[in-house]
């Protein structure tokens, strides 16, 4: 399956300044697929290292001569590995000692090998007793598959062409398949296992089986990590479903259980964050250049990385998902929020903020920060598409900031001079061109 990551990884591997680069992700987004797809594609040999439970790469990591480490491996896999021509792939780097650190001296002492690891952003924050290289690599995110990369493994070309087209008026004409597929990304989500699944066989059973898979993965991945936390951890992811389909969404600890306190859950609410399995979304007090220097971080939302996993957590209906016409409104729109948030997230050199008033119930979903603008946001998955809060905040609290907003729902795209109004599955028009001069 194609993914967008891969002009990225391209551009990496013609850059003059090269360095190590670290793909970070959840588990299960495509890591180490993407890499090995990359590494035979690109490169005429590829030397491919799991540190996961491999008793080499305790040998290997023994100290920090590359050198020698490179040595070794060409002896190991009876291959050479030559600068320019092997792509040297090390995966769950994070499960070894000096695996991490020995970045650095790749960089310094080979810096004309291609050498691309992969691991979660959590594991390599958390491993103890060594220093990260901070300058020494490039480091890349990754998420799971975006609605037009769902769509391009589907094989319907011409409507992605529609799509990455930005052509409004040829939506419309497609709007029914358009939204046909949406339901079925909302089942679905974008975790490539899932998807592959989906597209071979159309069985939602089998998907939904996955899925599950994937979740009952990220459990073990808690009992791994954080045996002092893993009550409380499981208590706030568990709780997510619940907190999302709360009206304003906001995360309450006191539905965790009765006398919580943030302080007490601080620690496993970052541990999920730094796993990447959920989205902190803070609230905004002022929408002004830089939004972090406005967050109120005693007020957040929390979002799943996926929706296909959230639908799956809440045991939604997939017929529901799939053949009702309010599928996007069900859980008070809660799916289409995380629709809508998790490709937002995944945009390079942005950040997402919500925003609301004290002593008011305004709010915007959210405020969208790029290099060249902030976007404010409103998801309006009903039929009633009445954007009141955002009416006023462009029009009255902030007028002289001169901001358009933005409405997902499911209508046409409508441009009006304070707003505009795009389908939701014309996310990516948004997030494509984010960073685009105006």
């Amino acid at each position: 399956m194609e993914r967008s990551i891969y002009k990225r990884l391209i551009h990496w591997k013609n850059r003059p300044d090269r360095k190590p680069l670290v793909l970070l992700g959840a588990r299960q987004v495509g890591k180490t697929f993407i890499l090995q797809d990359f590494g035979r594609r690109e490169f005429e040999n590829v030397v491919y290292v799991n540190c996961q439970r491999n008793s080499i790469c305790e040998r290997l990591f023994r100290d920090l001569d590359v050198n020698r480490i490179v040595i070794e491996l060409e002896r190991h896999f009876d291959t050479e590995i030559i600068a320019d021509k092997t792509l040297l792939i090390f995966d769950e780097i994070q499960e070894v000692k000096n695996g991490i650190a020995s970045l650095k001296y790749f960089c310094e002492e080979i810096n004309s090998l291609h050498v691309a690891v992969a691991g979660s952003l959590l594991g390599i924050q958390l491993r103890e007793g060594e220093s990260f290289p901070v300058g020494k690599v490039h480091l890349l995110n990754m998420y799971p598959m975006t609605f037009n990369e769902f769509v391009a493994a589907s094989e319907q070309h011409r409507l992605l062409e529609v799509l990455e087209s930005s052509d409004w008026e040829a939506m419309q004409i497609h709007n029914e398949k358009l939204t046909e597929l949406l339901r079925e990304y909302f089942f679905v989500g974008g975790m490539p296992e899932a998807v592959a699944k989906y597209w071979e066989t159309k069985n939602v059973r089998e998907v939904r089986e996955v899925q599950r898979e994937i979740l009952e993965t990220y459990s073990h991945d808690i009992a791994k990590h954080s045996k002092a936390q893993i009550q409380r951890i499981h208590q706030v992811w568990q709780s997510i479903p619940a907190q999302l389909a709360r009206e304003n969404k906001k995360f309450f600890y006191g539905s965790l259980r009765k006398g919580a306190r943030a302080k007490d859950y601080e620690e496993a609410l970052q541990w999920l964050v730094d796993a990447g399995l959920v989205y902190r979304i803070e609230r905004c007090k002022k929408p002004s250049h830089p939004l972090k220097f406005y967050a109120d971080n005693s007020a957040f939302k929390l979002y799943m990385l996926d929706c296909g996993l959230l639908a799956c957590m809440s045991e939604a209906n997939p017929n529901m998902l799939l053949l009702d016409d309010n599928a996007f409104v069900e859980f008070k729109g809660a799916l289409s929020e995380n629709f809508v948030l998790q490709h937002l997230k995944s945009t390079p050199d942005s950040s997402v903020f919500y925003y609301s008033k004290d002593n008011s119930t305004l709010e915007i979903d959210f405020l969208f920060q790029t290099e060249q603008r902030i976007v404010p946001i409103e998801v309006k998955a009903a039929e009633n598409v009445r954007s009141r809060s955002l009416y006023l905040f462009v029009n009255e609290d902030f007028k002289e900031q001169k901001f358009i907003g933005l409405r997902f729902s499911m209508k046409p795209y409508i441009h009006q001079d304070w707003m505009e109004n795009m389908p939701l599955y014309a996310v990516e028009s948004l997030t494509k061109n984010a960073n685009k001069p105006l």
